[in-house]
């Protein structure tokens, strides 16, 4: 039985090591790095001061590519605690990870930056 217990504990790690690591590289992706990875002659900077997540659809709330990109977070969350049978200390990781992806995600923090951060 220890054998399965450290097979489960080893399976539990997994996901909320997959979960955390998808949402921090996410929320870097999406949510930190601003204006875009190429140069465009049409944007003459008007996009150097907003993250890829203010880009998208032009900012529009609601549409069904920032529908698909905040579900993602929250079913491999809920993935995430099905497989590991709901264990607290790995439900917090995994909750306080999808609160960190999700929160800036919000159409009241469009283009606010909490206490200046990432301000420029």
């Amino acid at each position: 039985t220890s054998i399965f217990k450290s097979i489960s504990w080893f399976i539990f790690q997994c996901w909320t090591a997959t979960n955390v690591v998808h949402n921090l590289i996410t929320f870097f992706v999406f949510h930190w790095t601003k204006s875009t990875p190429w140069l465009s002659p049409i944007e003459h900077g008007n996009t150097r001061r907003l993250t890829h997540w203010e880009q998208i659809d032009h900012g529009n709330q609601y549409t069904p590519t920032r529908t698909f990109l905040t579900i993602i977070p929250i079913i491999l969350f809920m993935l995430t605690s099905f497989y590991t049978k709901y264990d607290s200390i790995h439900f917090v990781i995994n909750f306080l990870s999808l609160v960190f992806v999700l929160v800036p995600k919000h159409h009241s923090f469009h283009k606010v930056r909490l206490f200046g951060i990432n301000k420029y």
